[in-house]
């Protein structure tokens, strides 16, 4: 479904992050990039998104070359992201929220299909984004980046900063998604939420990424922690 060859990119021409990334996601699934902070995580995924042009490679989303096309235009064919920090506004609602929010189709997650994802939003609707607490501003910045009705949702350290039991619910959550046919990519900084959570785990260390590793091998932690020690990250 998506199929990124040799992406390079960077904040400056003459400062690479990526280095010829290449990867597949094949059907929907989740699947998890892990990597050092400063690795290139964010990097990739504001790539993927439109919100930085790479120097050179190919971005093709079901069939459709979306290779440094702008952020509303990623988000029209199908690419949504859930950014670390979250990013909400705080003056406005949950409600406010989802309801500004333009869907690119008519199909997909409806407000009420969100607060029935999310239950907590639902019984907070009518706070601002400051009145939340951090894993309730994480689900809504999910919610946020699912009324759009993407393929493909890229959720940048989506359990940052949360409880382990708040952490289980959002992680729980983004292993339903390929049921209702969103594929997901997300970044992690350790390599046991990863194998816990997705389908295959790659590894961004130095720019460059990892052939993929199947979580269920029972020696998916030791392939896993040998490949985060090959290289020193790069400042991001």
């Amino acid at each position: 479904m998506l199929h990124v060859r040799d992406l390079t990119a960077g904040h400056h021409p003459d400062s690479l992050v990526l280095r010829s990334v290449s990867f597949d996601l094949p059907t929907p699934g989740v699947y998890a990039i892990v990597g050092a902070n400063g690795a290139g995580k964010t990097t990739l995924l504001h790539t993927l998104a439109g919100h930085l042009h790479p120097t050179s490679g190919q971005v093709v989303l079901d069939g459709q070359d979306i290779t440094g096309i702008r952020p509303h235009r990623a988000a029209r064919a199908g690419v949504a992201l859930a950014p670390q920090g979250r990013r909400l506004w705080p003056s406005l609602t949950v409600l406010d929220h989802l309801t500004v929010t333009r869907p690119a189709n008519s199909d997909g997650f409806s407000v009420d299909d969100l607060f029935d994802l999310f239950p907590p939003l639902a019984a907070e609707r009518h706070h601002h984004g400051h009145q939340l607490s951090g894993g309730e501003q994480q689900m809504l910045t999910i919610a946020r980046a699912l009324r759009t009705n993407p393929q493909l949702l890229l959720a940048d350290e989506p359990t940052e900063g949360l409880s382990p039991h708040i952490a289980g619910q959002v992680t729980a959550m983004l292993r339903d998604l390929p049921d209702r046919g969103v594929t997901v990519l997300v970044t992690l900084p350790h390599a046991h939420a990863a194998t816990a959570l997705a389908d295959r785990v790659y590894v961004l260390a130095a720019g460059r990424l990892s052939d993929p590793l199947d979580p269920h091998d029972r020696q998916a932690d030791v392939l896993l922690r040998d490949h985060l020690t090959l290289t020193p990250a790069r400042p991001e």
